[in-house]
């Protein structure tokens, strides 16, 4: 792979300096008997050439080959794509999981940078920065005009630097100014709280570095929370569209003691790869529900995937979106890096979920016109150029693995529809969330039809 590299970097360096390539190509086609491929080659310098010379205004040569491998990219498939180095960066930057910051999480809004949430025990949270507020000034200049990419990059910046940042809030007789000094920013991808005192509710938002370590620590201290009145853990996968596969495994392991948890096939038979499960469930056999929706991606139905085929856990909810690729970013040293699908990846039962996704266990809607909705939601099939689902065992159309052996009318309990006049769905308000709802109400039903089993009333 590191020639294969080479090759593509040196032609393209051969191309932005305005080489002119045929005697070279022409020498690789003799030697390696490629003719048609460095034909190509040619064709495409010639090409290049002609719009360097010819186009009605002067380009930069970088744009053009970032676009032109953009391009081939991108006609592979949905999720292959050029990185340039600062599309790079910023990806690093997202899977660490970490970066030098305010910590505030923000989207724009009439041309200024508005404030969506300020991450607890951030400076942007002791500085008393509140949801809603717009920023219009950054170090004393307007952000009009800004980006929102180029006005994150102003506020990011090496721990211990300072930044002045005008605020205009609701209500506020003048402008409110305030100097920050930036931190080392973790934002928040694992959330939890325990509900009614005696279920566990953990929500995954996506798979970066911080995954795994955020979800253990999030157990322990529901643990610690509820004691010994915990029956059960909900993990909520939803609007998650997915991360490092490296973290879904760890993910899936700790709910797992042994078995396998995904495996991924690539071109090569020999590049196939298989992850198993360690010993160890770090919620003890508690029984779990996992939430996905049509927004539940790629690293999320790995998860869901794994915990589904073990029966460790009921999925409940819709459909999932159907992301069954694996990519692999390749740097390209000085020029950014590709990220190129490679594999793809198969559940413990040998599935493919590619453009089909995870089936729940106990389908329940999240709106009550979700169902005679006439616009689905779209889904992984319905990309273009979408890869094929291919390779894993075959089931019927809507079949899902058979679920966990519930307790006589347990699952009969759950309804399927929200009732007519309930509240619009708001996922930071417990009692609008149906699908939340009936997950609770599963799992208590679940603990109290155990507690009242024969087998259980004899041990006491």
């Amino acid at each position: 792979m590191k020639r294969r590299i080479g090759t593509v970097a040196s032609v393209t360096a051969a191309f932005a300096a305005g080489i002119v390539v045929g005697p070279m190509v022409a020498a690789w086609a003799q030697e390696g008997g490629r003719a048609e491929t460095y034909r190509l080659l040619n064709l495409f310098g010639d090409v290049f050439e002609r719009v360097r010379a010819e186009y009605v205004e002067p380009i930069n040569d970088r744009d053009a080959i970032e676009n032109a491998i953009n391009g081939m990219l991108a006609g592979l498939d949905p999720h292959s794509s050029y990185l340039n180095q600062r599309s790079y960066r910023d990806m690093q930057v997202q899977t660490r999981g970490e970066f030098g910051g305010l910590g505030i999480e923000v989207t724009q809004e009439g041309g200024y940078i508005k404030v969506i949430s300020p991450i607890d025990e951030t400076p942007a949270s002791r500085a008393g920065v509140k949801a809603g507020d717009l920023i219009t000034h950054l170090n004393g200049k307007s952000v009009q005009g800004l980006t929102l990419q180029e006005a994150v990059e102003q506020m990011r910046g090496e721990r211990g630097t300072s930044i002045r940042i005008t605020i205009r809030r609701e209500g506020a007789d003048r402008p409110i100014e305030l100097s920050l000094t930036r931190e080392v920013i973790r934002p928040q991808v694992v959330r939890f709280r325990v509900e009614g005192g005696d279920i566990g509710y953990i929500r995954v938002t996506s798979f970066n570095e911080q995954t795994d370590v955020g979800l253990r620590r999030a157990i322990q201290t529901i643990r610690q929370q509820a004691g010994n009145n915990l029956k059960g853990l909900i993990l909520d996968l939803r609007n998650n569209p997915g991360g490092l596969l490296d973290q879904a495994v760890q993910v899936s392991d700790e709910f797992l003691d042994q078995g396998e948890i995904v495996s991924t096939r690539a071109r090569r038979p020999e590049d196939a790869q298989r992850w198993n499960a360690k010993a160890g469930d770090v919620a003890q056999g508690l029984p779990m529900v996992v939430l996905i929706n049509g927004g539940s991606a790629s690293a999320s139905e790995i998860v869901a995937g794994a915990l589904q085929d073990h029966r460790r856990a009921i999925i409940l909810g819709v459909k999932s979106f159907g992301k069954g690729s694996v990519q692999t970013v390749m740097p390209i040293p000085g020029q950014g890096a590709i990220r190129l699908t490679t594999a793809r990846y198969y559940t413990p039962s040998g599935r493919s979920i590619q453009g089909t996704g995870i089936e729940p266990d106990i389908e329940v809607l999240a709106q009550r016109q979700e169902a005679t909705a006439n616009i689905p939601r779209e889904r992984e099939a319905d990309l273009r150029r979408a890869l094929r689902n291919e390779g894993g065992v075959q089931q019927p159309a809507g079949a899902a693995i058979p679920p966990l052996q519930l307790p006589p009318g347990v699952a009969e309990r759950v309804t399927r529809l929200p009732p007519e006049g309930a509240p619009a769905l708001d996922l930071t308000k417990p009692e609008t969330d149906f699908q939340l709802q009936q997950g609770l109400s599963l799992l208590r039903n679940m603990s109290a039809a155990q507690a009242q089993s024969p087998s259980r009333r004899a041990a006491r």
